[in-house]
C-alpha cells in the first residue's frame, strides 16, 4: 500500500480524508510521520496556505505528501471568515468562539448563503498539483447537532435540512467539500499508480 503524509495533526481531518480516499492509500498524519511542528498559514488564499504546508513537509520528509486548507465563505460577511476560518475569533482556534462570532456578525439577516471550500496541495514525485472541492449551503441562526467539528453545527449543505453536525461521516461525505477535493486527488493518484 502506498503511504502518503497528510500535513495535519487534526485527527478529525485525517479520519475524514482516509474515509474519502478509502483503502487505496495509507494516509499518515504528521504525528505518525514523527513530525511535531505547527506550520504557519500566513497567506491570504487557501491555495497559498495549502502549498506552504505541503512544501514544508516535503522538504522535511522527502516523501509524497498533501495538505489542505479549508475556509467557510459567507456571502453576507463578504467571504469571511475565509482563510481565517480556524482563527476567526483568535489564535487559540476555539471553534465555539468562532461560531459565536459568525452568528453575532450575521445577526438576523435572511441572506445566509455560504460555502465551504477546500484546496488540496499534493506533492507527488516532486511536482505540485492542486485540487479544489466546494460545498454550497447556508448558515443556521443557531447550532444544530453534536457531531462533526469546526463550523459543522451551523452549516446546512444545499439539498439537505440537517447540519453537518447532525450527520455521520458517510452522510457528510455525500456533500463534503473535503470529499469532493479528495475524490479529485484519488482519481489523480489512481492514474499515477496504475501507470507506474
Amino acid at each position: 500500500m502506498i503511504r502518503i503524509v497528510f500535513a495535519t495533526n487534526n485527527a478529525n481531518k485525517v479520519t475524514e480524508m482516509q474515509a474519502a480516499i478509502g483503502s487505496s492509500l495509507d494516509v499518515i498524519s504528521l504525528r505518525e510521520a514523527g513530525i511535531d511542528i505547527d506550520i504557519p498559514e500566513p497567506h491570504d488564499t487557501l491555495e497559498a496556505n495549502a502549498s506552504e504546508k505541503s512544501r514544508t513537509i516535503h522538504q522535511l520528509t522527502g516523501e509524497n505528501c498533501f495538505s489542505e486548507d479549508t475556509g467557510l465563505e459567507i456571502d453576507a460577511l463578504n467571504g469571511e471568515p475565509g482563510v481565517k476560518s480556524a482563527r476567526y475569533a483568535g489564535e487559540d482556534k476555539a471553534f465555539g468562539k468562532n461560531i459565536d462570532k459568525v452568528l453575532s456578525k450575521m445577526g438576523d439577516t435572511t441572506h445566509r448563503s455560504a460555502r465551504f471550500r477546500t484546496v488540496i496541495s499534493l506533492i507527488w514525485n516532486k511536482q505540485e498539483y492542486l485540487f479544489e472541492g466546494v460545498c454550497e449551503g447556508r448558515i443556521l441562526t443557531e447550532r444544530q447537532g453534536e457531531g462533526g467539528f469546526g463550523y459543522d453545527p451551523i452549516f446546512v449543505p444545499d439539498n439537505s435540512n440537517r447540519s453537518f453536525a447532525e450527520m455521520n461521516i458517510a452522510e457528510k461525505n455525500q456533500y463534503s467539500h473535503r470529499r469532493k477535493a479528495a475524490d479529485k486527488l484519488v482519481l489523480f493518484l489512481q492514474n499515477q499508480t496504475q501507470n507506474a
